[in-house]
């Protein structure tokens, strides 16, 4: 049954990709997701982890394209929040605030903009430590 709606970072979608040990959890996941909300740029933030995990000879040429695929299969089911003032100004806070990366504020930032600033009760899934903390703090309900 699709229930869920939530915000997905890039780390809780390169698991959907390529097999790795959370991909079962977030298999699950997605599939009882009804609507799926991601940034703009995870995209690139995934393919540049798929790259990565090719160079460190973690995958072979023919499993980097088969991820790839799935990706582009995956992206037709969410929706992208795309680049903006508002959501670059919320970005720039979130270093200072809770010692976020430029990329992991901008992920937290989108979905902020998703939710008009208003995370309660919202899903923000994602499998990085110090993303999952800010996100909780600023009160989003963070799977898995």
């Amino acid at each position: 049954m699709k229930t869920r709606t939530g915000f997905w970072d890039s780390s809780a979608l390169v698991p959907l990709c390529v097999r790795q040990d959370t991909s079962p959890d977030f298999r699950k996941l997605w599939r009882q997701s009804s609507r799926v909300i991601v940034w703009w740029g995870a995209t690139v933030e995934i393919k540049s982890a798929l790259s990565r995990l090719r160079q460190d000879k973690f995958l072979d040429a023919q499993g980097l394209q088969l991820a790839f695929a799935r990706l582009e299969t995956m992206r037709r089911k969410w929706r992208e929040i795309a680049p903006s003032d508002k959501g670059r100004d919320i970005a720039e806070r979130l270093p200072d605030a809770h010692g976020l990366r430029a990329l992991d504020s901008f992920q937290l930032a989108a979905a902020l903009v998703w939710c008009n600033e208003k995370p309660k009760s919202r899903v923000f899934v994602c499998d990085n430590f110090k993303l999952s903390e800010a996100a909780r703090n600023i009160g989003f309900t963070v799977v898995p």
